[in-house]
């Protein structure tokens, strides 16, 4: 099969013509590499980089010795595009005014293109960048580009701290809540509906597991200067054979948003301690990670974009540079609430603002 050659990028064009660019660009996940093909045509030229490429995951670095180090990630696989008819969130972008439509205009190309716009034009920054263009983040967590390359690459994720450029609407939301869900089982005894007595009903002996669930509080949680809201719910409920059957089994999954102070077994233990005398069994679960607003490169971040910093209730890839030891922050123009909606779009004003506020930090 003969590969198309992906159409150039220019860097130096505005960050929100270049934003339309790289929508235009498909790359739902898994076919990333037209996208890859394009970032590496822009960096490999760039003396002041250096550039190596693992798989569809492209990354670049300078190397001048800077006292601190700091990482700007962002993913370049976007979710599939919409198949409703009349959808503007699609590929090839289009423009309202000042407003960019497209798959991705969110979540996150905008995050991109400030990416590739700083590596291509910052070549004195006053700290060293590593920057990160990774593959498969929209899809299972085992194929993650930025997982991969942790592996592959392990020295081109030290730094100091490090910025993902997933859509915040431009305010700096700090960490991640860690998220983990529970199989929570209930044991009945099968019979005829017609002589229910002489059955248990498990559908009947979960309700006790949702009033638990329903009259808990969640907590709010105070970790290194953010206020991060937990949450612990049902999400499913699955029981019964038959429609003249007792059943004598039901699971409810449980999901629990908890905060960075916690690692996943501790929330294990705690949702045990709440659902105590029913039989738990946890299924998936991911750290949360704390923001490290405390170190002066993110002091100094906050104070160059000059908003009030916020937490990060859903789970990001911040959680995985805290895992490596290093604090990170979400940082990136869009709505986030836009995000995989078949109207996608971001107004250019922010990616030039998020592009403005990275420049003052860097330069």
């Amino acid at each position: 099969m003969i590969q198309t050659p992906s159409p150039a990028l220019d860097p130096t064009a505005d960050v929100a013509h270049l934003t339309a660019r790289l929508i235009d660009l498909e790359s739902v996940s898994g076919g990333e590499r037209g996208i890859a093909d394009a970032i590496e045509q822009v960096l490999r030229p760039l003396t002041h980089l250096e550039v190596v490429r693992d798989g569809d995951c492209v990354m670049a670095r300078t190397n001048l010795g800077r006292a601190e180090r700091v990482i700007l990630a962002g993913h370049i696989d976007t979710v599939p595009l919409p198949t409703a008819g009349g959808s503007r969130g699609t590929v090839p972008s289009t423009w309202d005014g000042d407003v960019l439509y497209g798959r991705g205009a969110t979540d996150m190309k905008g995050g991109v293109a400030v990416q590739l716009a700083l590596a291509a034009t910052l070549t004195e920054p006053t700290r060293d960048i590593t920057f990160v263009f990774y593959d498969h983040e929209e899809v299972e967590a085992s194929l993650s580009g930025l997982g991969r390359v942790a592996v592959s690459f392990p020295d081109w994720l030290v730094a100091d701290f490090a910025v993902l450029l997933e859509p915040t609407d431009g305010t700096v939301e700090g960490g991640c809540n860690g998220t983990a869900r529970f199989d929570v089982r209930v044991a009945g005894r099968a019979s005829h509906s017609a002589r229910a007595w002489m059955g248990v009903n498990a559908i009947h002996g979960a309700a006790e597991i949702l009033v638990r669930l329903r009259d808990h509080e969640p907590a709010t949680v105070h970790v290194d200067g953010l206020d991060y809201r937990e949450s612990l719910n049902a999400v499913k409920i699955t029981g019964g054979t038959a429609g003249n059957v007792i059943p004598d089994s039901a699971v409810i999954e449980v999901n629990y948003r908890f905060a960075p102070d916690k690692s996943p077994e501790q929330a294990e233990e705690y949702v045990r301690a709440l659902l105590e005398g029913f039989e738990v069994e946890r299924t998936d679960a991911a750290a949360g990670a704390r923001p490290g607003l405390q170190h002066p490169a993110a002091a100094a971040f906050v104070a160059a974009v000059g908003a009030e910093p916020k937490p990060k209730y859903g789970w990001t890839d911040v959680a995985r540079f805290s895992a490596l030891g290093v604090p990170a922050v979400n940082f990136g123009p869009g709505d986030a609430l836009l995000a995989h909606t078949d109207d996608e779009h971001v107004h250019a004003d922010a990616v030039r603002a998020c592009l403005r506020a990275l420049t003052i930090w860097l330069s």
